[in-house]
């Protein structure tokens, strides 16, 4: 196969079958994000801006690579890139690496992205790789044990578990004051210390207000036996609305529960301390997540996947130096 007869491209809507095909031929049925099986989601998502994919083509059309930014997050300016897929013919032809640098083209040019991020893979580092050469992103976050194994059966990449790698890159600076919680000021120092962005870091002392009441807002995804819970409000019923949560999350068959919560509260230590004792453990730094950066909580019910774990860079090195400390606390 000639990659100089290659060409990468936005997604038009008569792609989304060729789409379908690509995920097909790379993950049978298993992918978790249902959307690139189903046309007529894809289209519509693409027209509301909610799911940008960028594909790449060959001369007769036919979809060999694709990638696309989506919304992720709380807050609308947040975009995911990702959904990644290679066709097996076209594995060493630098198809990445083409995504990325056109995603560095036109990035600028939609509207309302004020941040996007990557969650390349920890089960190999070639989309690591080809996101740290080809653009200036900035890896601030681990989650641990995040997708099954049974995703990646078919190309036999993965023998547990697999972990991503978060990786940031400001579009519109947002220079705010974070509060840090005080078992975290290493890590918050270290990880803030290469932002691409300005931060304030202010110790975290206050205790938890008695209004506003906590608001909870819960996503379960089967197939991957996750849970993910944003902490929109906290007040002084935090303890006792979590643990609430956590008690019907845990009726489902979940192996991960990941909590989000908002730098922006002078009380994040005080919360922090809470879910430690539940047996949560640093997951690391979302920038804008909410506006305002998050701070990402984990818990894994079984063993985690440590050994699976494959990191391009030092930085990220390090990151997973702090979470596996943190997670043997």
């Amino acid at each position: 196969m000639n990659k100089e007869t290659l060409t990468v491209d936005m997604f038009r809507p008569d792609d989304a079958e060729g789409v379908g095909r690509l995920f097909t031929e790379v993950y049978g049925d298993g992918y978790p994000a249902k959307i690139v099986y189903n046309p007529g989601q894809l289209v519509s998502a693409f027209k509301n801006q909610d799911n940008i994919p960028i594909v790449v083509r060959t001369p007769e059309n036919r979809i060999v690579g694709y990638s696309s930014l989506f919304r992720a997050a709380p807050d609308k300016g947040v975009y995911e890139k990702g959904n990644g897929a290679v066709s097996p013919d076209f594995r060493n032809a630098g198809i990445m690496s083409m995504i990325f640098q056109y995603v560095k083209e036109v990035i600028p040019k939609i509207d309302d992205l004020n941040i996007f991020f990557g969650e390349p893979v920890c089960n190999h580092i070639y989309i690591q790789k080809a996101a740290a050469t080809n653009l200036p992103m900035v890896d601030t976050a681990i989650e641990i044990d995040l997708m099954p194994a049974e995703a990646y059966e078919k190309e036999k990449s993965a023998s547990g578990r697999v972990s991503t790698l978060l990786m940031f890159m400001t579009i519109t600076p947002r220079p705010h004051t974070v509060h840090v919680p005080p078992m975290y000021a290493d890590y918050f120092e270290y990880i803030y210390g290469g932002l691409d962005d300005k931060r304030t870091l202010s110790p975290s002392t206050d205790d938890l207000p008695s209004l506003p009441q906590t608001h909870l807002d819960r996503q379960i995804f089967d197939f991957a036996q996750v849970a993910r819970v944003a902490v929109l409000e906290a007040g002084a019923d935090f303890e006792n609305a979590f643990s609430e949560e956590e008690k019907l999350i845990l009726s489902k068959n979940v192996q991960v529960i990941q909590v989000w919560l908002k730098l922006s509260w002078p009380w994040i230590g005080a919360i922090v301390t809470m879910l430690k004792e539940k047996g949560y453990f640093f997951g690391g730094i979302l920038p804008q997540w909410f506006g305002d950066d998050g701070l990402l909580m984990q818990k894994i019910l079984l063993q985690p996947n440590w050994d699976g774990i494959n990191l391009y860079s030092e930085r990220a090195q390090k990151i997973l130096e702090f979470i596996k400390s943190d997670w043997q606390k």
